[in-house]
């Protein structure tokens, strides 16, 4: 299970997903895919769990390129402070 820090909060747009930090007012705006991963995290699921959600919605992206994809997300997230190691 991949878990958000305590002080990001979460906001839907109608383009996507903001990722607030509260601590440090910094901001992440997610794309239409991204915001699939997101909320697939933010509902107690995996990195596999995200991968599955994305190609639900892109019926065409290949399972390996979504997992990639999914990681490269989550490293950003955890190196921006916004997901938990």
């Amino acid at each position: 299970m991949i878990e958000f820090a305590p002080q990001v909060i979460l906001t839907e747009t109608e383009h996507g997903v903001v990722l607030l930090d509260g601590e440090t007012g910094g901001y992440w705006i997610t794309n239409g895919n991204g915001a699939v991963v997101v909320r697939s995290l933010a509902r107690d699921g995996t990195a596999a769990d995200a991968a599955t959600a994305l190609r639900a919605a892109n019926p065409s992206l290949d399972g390996d390129i979504a997992a990639r994809d999914v990681a490269a997300l989550l490293d950003e997230l955890r190196r921006s402070g916004l997901v938990l190691p």
